[in-house]
């Protein structure tokens, strides 16, 4: 192959990005209309906080600024499916939230219970993201998935370099 890696004036990042997350609606789709998940599922979804069309209680916002890991499994309500967007209500310490999040803003998606999980790619603004713990959103205690696991599982991870 040679070394000259033209740049392509379509976005192929973009749109297997936006493909990709689209897997994560339809998943969500299979589960609408329960208030749990079927066998031993269970989702994390990791995304951005502050990003546009994120709709989420204040008090989340303030303790997770920059992102946050939310988990499906047995106790959420509302679970509505929209092309663009997902909202479902969670507990955060006793206290109900619904929260409304677009597909474009989630970084990940793990269901440990079949060993599959997407990674996904954020613009790159030349800082690293802070740490964060995930959300204490009333669930059983379950161990957290390794979404970077290089043991051959299913996780699928995007990454279209861009030439500088």
């Amino acid at each position: 192959m040679s070394e000259d890696v033209r740049d392509s004036l379509i976005p192929y990042d973009e749109i297997v990005q936006d493909a990709l997350r689209a897997v994560v609606g339809r998943v969500l789709s299979q589960v609408v209309g329960s208030d749990s998940l079927p066998g031993e599922h269970h989702f994390y979804i990791t995304f951005k906080t502050q990003a546009p069309g994120v709709a989420i209680p204040g008090h989340l916002i303030a303790k997770y600024p920059d992102e946050m890991t939310i988990v499906l499994q047995n106790r959420f309500w509302d679970l509505t499916v929209e092309e663009d967007h997902f909202s479902v209500g969670l507990s955060f310490n006793q206290t109900p939230s619904i929260l409304t999040i677009p597909y474009a803003a989630i970084t990940a998606f793990v269901d440990p219970s079949v060993d599959f999980g997407l990674q996904f790619q954020v613009a790159d603004d030349g800082e690293a993201p802070e740490p964060h713990d995930e959300a204490d959103n009333d669930r059983p205690d379950v161990a957290a998935p390794d979404v970077t696991a290089e043991d051959g599982s299913n996780v699928v991870t995007v990454d279209f370099g861009k030439r500088k």
